[in-house]
């Protein structure tokens, strides 16, 4: 096993550290949503404050892993993406164009630090040194 750790190139690092503010974003949303919980919605606060604290400690997850050179992370971290354009389209308009527009931004922007040639290879560089059996 190589003690070499290939370099993680900016583009990389860039686009790992915004999907994890994003994952810390969702969990933290998960914790108002279940603080807010009112006893006529008790399931739809608990299964809403799940289900973003899940996806949320899954982009942190992701995040850390595709920053450690672990390229299947890069699937769920493009769905991810993909997932919050299409969110952001449907906050296009009126007083919530703001928000349409950042969360635009910051899914292209991982994107493009995601799938830049030298993220690419830098994670192919690190399946290779691992080897075909490693996990």
């Amino acid at each position: 096993m190589s003690t070499h750790r290939p370099t993680v190139p900016p583009p990389l690092v860039v686009a790992a550290s915004l999907v994890a503010v994003e994952g810390l974003v969702l969990v933290g949303y998960a914790v108002l949503e279940l603080v807010s919980t009112s006893g006529d919605r008790v399931a739809l606060g608990v299964t809403t404050a799940l289900f973003f604290a899940a996806y949320g400690v899954l982009l942190l997850a992701a995040a850390w892993a595709v920053s450690h050179g672990r390229s299947w992370a890069r699937s769920p971290i493009v769905l991810a993406q993909l997932i919050q354009l299409g969110v952001a389209w449907g906050f296009r308009g009126g007083d919530t164009t703001v928000v349409a527009v950042v969360l635009a931004l910051v899914a292209a922007v991982v994107l493009v630090g995601l799938l830049a040639p030298v993220s690419v290879a830098a994670l192919a560089e690190h399946d290779q040194d691992r080897g075909p059996d490693a996990s």
